[in-house]
């Protein structure tokens, strides 16, 4: 729980500010004044500005910061703004209506450059994204795990519930054959969102049919792991000093091949047989480099020997890598796939083929994901970061009021009839879009806590 708060403020942290900073740049590049870059909504906690330095709580409204902005960090971390002198934002500051447009107001900007302060943040959340597709692609390239073959699936899984069983090598979905672990994710719960799917597989061998139902693989799109990967074995990737392990001479990197005389497939099934084996010296044989070593080792009392453990991928993997170009291209390849999947997932529920809960998730979520990612390494959360960095600014330029699609359609709308809309009837836009905001995070954060 810890963990997962901790990447949640860590993970919406770097988000808002990559997106804020990109208004706050356009806005400075367009000499608008910036009167406060907030990280947070609500109450001011702390912030620094350059007349009064550090302080704590909310700022006098006397103070008059001479056009230099408050940096501040705010009581709720559901997102940010930048506070644009003569602009109706998420602050409802209106004091400037009945004055006349001063230069350095946004109000007083041509459309041009509103509009490009507008969609600065979006252009920042997909800048952030490219170059972190980037960076992946060109110093990690692409590992192609050439399996379609699942491992360990409980029966109180959804996996289970759709149809599949331990071991079981899937050979097509929908018709079309499957030959590796990507090619099986992709077309299983992304091509065929919000569509029964029809699997053949290979079990016991025999080749079983069964249809997995949309609304199973809807909720399972949701998760990090629907059903394990395969051809994997437990791998030790830690050994506490003292500890039962230590003292069988077991080492870091070592693989269980067995455990008091029976086969180890996974992490679960290590950990059932070490734990159902308290203060009971069992035989153990391990897989170090190449050679095969026999000890034994004695559970403690609560069950454990102190390691730590994880599945480790051991079929056959083919590599492509990239050079600097093709990873660039290959990344805006990535963007316009997922940005696809993300507006065919949007059609999805509109259409109520895929049921809201399934498709979108609060910080609950976030958090969950955020330390699963980081807890399997920098890689997989970078890659997290960005799908999440992309996913915000596809939502924020949507054309709804509060978000930056709605500021973006008031200004172009006002380009267009050469004036401005009344600040009453912005403010309440504003408003009605902040109230249907906060009811749909609400429910989100309800189905998010329902699902755990």
């Amino acid at each position: 729980m810890v963990d997962s708060v901790i990447y949640f403020i860590i993970t919406i942290a770097i988000l808002v500010f990559v997106h804020e900073l990109g208004h706050f740049l356009a806005a400075r590049i367009c000499k608008m004044r910036t009167d406060a870059f907030a990280i947070g909504f609500g109450q001011r906690l702390i912030g620094w500005n350059q007349i009064n330095g550090f302080t704590f709580g909310k700022l006098n409204e006397d103070i008059d910061l001479q056009g230099h902005t408050d940096y501040k960090i705010c009581l709720l971390p559901l997102g940010g703004y930048v506070k644009i002198a003569g602009m109706v934002d998420e602050s409802f500051d209106t004091k400037f209506a009945n004055q006349e447009p001063q230069p350095y107001e946004f109000r007083a900007k041509p459309t041009y450059q509103k509009l490009f302060v507008i969609t600065a943040g979006v252009m920042m959340n997909l800048t952030l994204a490219v170059v972190i597709f980037w960076g992946v692609n060109f110093f990690q390239g692409k590992q192609i795990m050439k399996t379609t073959s699942i491992g360990v699936v409980a029966d109180s899984t959804l996996a289970y519930e759709a149809g599949f069983r331990s071991y079981d090598k899937i050979l097509s979905v929908n018709g079309t054959n499957v030959e590796d672990w990507e090619t099986l994710l992709n077309t299983l719960l992304i091509e065929n969102m919000g569509n029964n799917v029809n699997v053949s597989v290979e079990r016991n061998g025999q080749v079983t049919e069964f249809t997995a139902s949309k609304d199973i693989l809807g909720k399972a799109a949701q998760e990090s792991n629907f059903f394990p990967i395969g051809d994997t074995k437990p791998l030790i990737n830690s050994v506490m000093k003292d500890s039962p392990a230590e003292k069988a001479g077991i080492q870091p990197g070592d693989i269980f091949l067995e455990i008091n005389n029976s086969k180890t497939q996974s992490t679960k099934q290590v950990i059932a047989m070490i734990s159902s084996h308290k203060e009971t010296e069992m035989p153990v044989r391990i897989l170090r480099s190449d050679d095969t070593i026999a000890t034994q080792v004695t559970p403690g009392s609560n069950g454990l020997i102190g390691i730590g453990i994880g599945d480790a991928y051991t079929g056959k993997v083919d590599y492509k890598d990239y050079g600097l170009g093709e990873s660039l291209f290959k990344s805006v390849t990535n963007i316009g796939s997922y940005t696809s999947l993300t507006l065919k997932m949007f059609g999805s529920v509109i259409k109520g083929d895929v049921a809201f809960e399934n498709s979108f998730g609060g910080p609950v979520k976030i958090a969950k994901f955020a330390s699963q990612s980081a807890d399997a390494g920098i890689i997989p959360f970078l890659m997290f970061l960005a799908l999440l960095s992309l996913s915000l600014a596809i939502i924020n330029i949507m054309p709804f009021p509060v978000l930056d699609g709605g500021h973006f359609v008031i200004i172009l709308i006002e380009g267009i009839i050469r004036r401005e809309i009344p600040i009453k009837i912005k403010l309440a836009i504003q408003n009605f879009g902040f109230v249907i905001l906060l009811m749909l995070m609400v429910f989100i954060i309800y189905s998010d806590i329902a699902s755990l």
